[in-house]
């Protein structure tokens, strides 16, 4: 297919497709006269790459035309619309034509419609951070591309110390991978003495604020805020948490079987059921029943325009209480 719709804002497995993309498809000996980037700055950028689109490649190789960080999937002008109605089923198959942008398309919007039908989509966002099961495998999937096996609880290791950071995961790898040159899995033990595993995430929040571990909360917030982690993707990942927690807690008590609680508490392994329900037995069902609304009132000032870090402090002291901080 020689038309690519990329999108999402995991930048750096973006940027990776990106340039797996060029090397596939550019001539590196002809590269400086057949690869053209247009950036977004430009009024008629999107006709300047259908132009270039159909324009045949000089030399060995094919053309490749980026159109970056394009915003056609949420508005499109009807003019620019008809040129992509026109020139999309006639580009040709010594062209590359490449649009990315970090925001998902319209999918009632007609270039979007037209892309998916011309176009091949791909998605590029990151893993929610309370998806651990997906996580572990995003670890065990990147360390594949570096001829490194780890032990599992190597890999858990990894999804809880990085997150869904796929640069810092690659960064990460790359070390292990020099260090441990060997076909056996990577142990944890050996792992954990490279790795440093001072990245704070708001799964560890959660932890804390189950624990009502109220000073540990702050710190975290802190962390978490002078690290430029967005307040409403911090919420997003808490309520999600104790969401969960609420369903284990409520169908563990009612005593429902635990391939039952992993459907309706959304946890992809059932056997993971057992170590959520050791997690929420010090607890009250009152006080998860109390947590979201409280959560969903924090999500609700900070959408209002409240200050970030003196509402995310008050909520989560608030929050940590119900649990005994």
């Amino acid at each position: 297919m020689a038309v690519y719709f990329f999108w999402g804002n995991d930048e750096y497995r973006l940027a990776q497709a990106v340039t797996d993309l060029r090397q596939q498809h550019l001539d590196p000996d002809w590269a400086s006269f057949n690869y053209e980037q247009i950036g977004p700055d430009l009024a008629d950028g999107p006709i300047q790459a259908l132009n270039q689109a159909m324009t045949p490649p000089f030399g060995g190789g094919k053309r490749f035309v980026w159109l970056k960080d394009t915003s056609l999937g949420q508005r499109c002008a009807e003019a620019v619309l008809s040129e992509f109605q026109r020139t999309l089923p006639q580009i040709p198959e010594t062209t590359v034509l490449l649009l990315t942008s970090s925001s998902k398309p319209d999918g009632r919007a007609k270039l979007t419609k037209l892309l998916q039908k011309y176009a091949e989509v791909r998605e590029f966002s990151p893993i929610p951070p309370w998806k651990s099961d997906l996580l572990v495998q995003q670890v065990q999937r990147a360390a594949q591309s570096v001829n490194l096996t780890l032990a599992t609880d190597t890999a858990e290791l990894l999804a809880t110390a990085i997150g869904n950071d796929t640069r810092q995961l690659h960064s990460e790898l790359e070390k292990l991978a020099l260090f441990w040159q060997r076909p056996d899995p990577l142990p944890m033990a050996a792992a954990s003495e490279l790795i440093t595993v001072t990245t704070q995430n708001s799964l560890q929040l959660a932890s804390a604020l189950r624990q009502g571990q109220t000073g540990e909360v702050l710190g975290l917030v802190t962390d978490l805020l002078d690290r430029n982690e967005p307040a409403l993707r911090i919420v997003a990942v808490l309520v999600n948490q104790f969401r969960m927690w609420l369903w284990v807690k409520l169908m563990g008590e009612a005593r429902a079987p635990q391939a039952d609680i992993a459907r309706e508490a959304e946890v992809g392994n059932p056997k993971r059921v057992y170590f959520l329900e050791k997690e929420v037995r010090s607890h009250s069902l009152q006080a998860f029943q109390q947590a979201l609304p409280l959560l969903l009132s924090l999500e609700h000032s900070l959408k209002s325009g409240a200050d970030e870090r003196a509402t995310l402090q008050t909520k989560l002291i608030e929050l940590s209480r119900l649990f005994g901080g």
